[in-house]
């Protein structure tokens, strides 16, 4: 496997409900249809056989209607306490090994997810980035449907909006543009050099921010580019604190463009502790420094 691919993801996560019912929801069909992908899928079809070597098999609806099937095999089974299971999407050329333990924690369940990726195309190198995200979205889903209350998709992110006097064309070549980029990314009294940048899914963005208190080396991992109106990528190391799944959404308004940027954190206790730090201040400061470039450049 390429090195720059993502091998594990290890997610833990407290529940408010019993121990039985976690399990119950991972091994129920019915259960798993409601949560057991990201936001914007849906699982219209789920047959699940939770024993050793009984197999899952879900049809997957994806948020522009196209279908794909993701199918697993059971190794594991030992309820209530530990799932291991093997699961494999994209015909077949993703395989990823996954352990969930569930601990009783003050009547409610600490659950801890380890996914291992077994076997990936070199292609995959966006989903394998997004996977952590991906799950996290997933047990927002999941914590809904154990409390019987709406999913929370805000409880970890920070957003803000601005509206571009530019076109959404001008305001996506802001954003993915690599000569443009290094002219408004950088805060006042910061320089940015780029060591590295290939702006497509799985594509990596390295780059050095200089400034009054030093240096700081960034990475943008791309996920998703759905020109001119979506750009979704990972900013951080994904195997260092701090990292976050960011949403660039563009909308056209009468020649202008308004710009929703959502940035979501591992955690709602990361989320408060980064927000401490600035992380809205610092958002907000981005959307004014495009709108300034798009505004000057138009």
């Amino acid at each position: 496997m390429d090195d720059t691919l993502i091998r594990e993801v290890t997610i833990q996560r407290t529940f408010d409900a019993p121990r039985d019912a976690v399990w119950a929801a991972w091994t129920d069909g019915e259960q798993l249809e409601r949560w057991f992908m990201p936001h914007g899928f849906t699982v219209p079809e789920c047959t699940v056989d939770p024993r050793p070597g009984g197999r899952l098999h879900l049809r997957v609806r994806g948020p522009d209607g196209a279908e794909m099937s993701n199918d697993g095999l059971f190794e594991e089974v030992d309820p209530p306490q530990r799932l291991v299971m093997t699961t494999t999407a994209f015909e077949g050329r993703l395989e990823v090994r996954n352990t969930i333990t569930f601990e009783d924690a003050d009547g409610g369940t600490e659950l801890t997810l380890h996914a291992q990726v077994v076997k990936a195309a070199p292609d995959l190198a966006a989903a394998l980035a997004g996977m952590e995200e991906g799950w996290l979205q997933s047990f927002e889903k999941l914590d809904a449907v154990l409390t019987g209350g709406e999913v929370d998709i805000m409880s970890r992110a920070v957003v803000a909006s601005r509206l571009l006097d530019a076109p959404r064309q001008a305001v996506w070549a802001a954003y993915t543009d690599p000569e443009q980029l290094e002219r408004w990314w950088a805060p006042p009294g910061h320089t940015i050099e780029t060591q590295q940048i290939d702006v497509r899914p799985g594509g990596i963005w390295r780059s050095t921010l200089r400034g009054p208190h030093g240096e700081f080396e960034q990475r943008i991992t791309y996920l998703t580019l759905q020109e001119p109106q979506v750009l979704a990528y990972l900013y951080g190391d994904p195997d260092q604190p701090g990292h976050a799944f960011t949403l660039v959404e563009l909308a056209e308004q009468g020649g202008k463009t308004t710009v929703t940027v959502t940035i979501h954190f591992s955690s709602a206790e990361e989320r408060r502790g980064m927000v401490e730090h600035g992380a809205q201040a610092g958002l907000e400061g981005a959307l004014d420094r495009v709108a300034a470039y798009v505004s000057e450049h138009r």
